[in-house]
């Protein structure tokens, strides 16, 4: 992102500005950073379709200290996507969201022990079982890990589904079917059908069962607090693209 304050790649920049306001525009609603927006590094302005989106992206902006945490404003980054990223690609973007679908995490069962698979089968069916009466889709349930190809079908559907979005909804379902190893998981995410938190919880069923088993170590621990603070800022962002 190309501003004033910013300097070289791998220093943080200082904060160089003190109110974070927003306000609306010709097309949705503009952060800015004593009345001028922040740009990306080829010159786009920060704007959200929605106000509420627009006010979590300031929130990121307003809790900076005295350096600026780039890193750790997943909003305001998503959003630079949304605006410059997404637009030519789209039909890519939804391609390679579709193909998530095709090997997607939940559908994919373990043969053994008994107490993981009633475990799994608890968390994912229910979440498979509304896809498919509420998207109109029909999923391949496979046990053990071997690739069990989805319908053409199924796959034409998650992609239709998600060309449906805006440029910002199809940017939070990219951002989210990796994170989550799950199509079925973001798109249900999107709907409003769960939490962030409970999104990601159903996405590592075998990590915490392993880990109620083996323990888990400081290394893994980061990285779950990490991920679950991107996951729950993915719930915040679709719920504020639907407000």
């Amino acid at each position: 992102m190309a501003q004033r304050g910013f300097h070289e790649p791998g220093e943080k920049p200082k904060r160089f500005y003190s109110a974070v306001s927003i306000e609306a525009g010709e097309v949705g609603y503009q952060v800015l950073l004593d009345g001028r927006s922040p740009r990306s590094s080829k010159g786009a302005k920060l704007t959200a379709p929605t106000e509420a989106l627009a006010q979590m992206m300031a929130e990121e902006w307003a809790r900076q200290g005295e350096f600026i945490e780039l890193a750790g404003m997943n909003a305001s980054r998503l959003g630079f996507t949304a605006i410059e990223a997404i637009p030519p690609v789209r039909d890519q973007v939804a391609q390679q969201f579709a193909d998530y679908a095709g090997s997607d995490l939940i559908c994919y069962f373990a043969e053994a022990p008994s107490a993981l698979v009633a475990r799994q089968t608890e968390a994912w069916e229910p979440v498979l079982i509304r896809a498919e009466a509420e998207l109109g889709l029909a999923f391949v349930r496979a046990a053990g890990i071997r690739h069990q190809a989805q319908p053409e079908s199924t796959l034409a559907g998650v992609k239709a589904l998600a060309m449906e979005h805006n440029d910002f909804g199809l940017a939070g379902l990219a951002f989210g079917a990796p994170l989550f190893g799950s199509a079925i998981l973001t798109l249900a995410l999107a709907k409003g059908w769960m939490s962030g938190e409970a999104a990601y919880a159903l996405s590592r069923v075998d990590e915490a069962f392993q880990e109620e088993k083996w323990g888990i170590d400081e290394e893994a621990a980061e990285r779950t607090a990490r991920l679950a603070l991107e996951a729950q800022m993915l719930g915040r962002w679709f719920e504020a693209l639907r407000s």
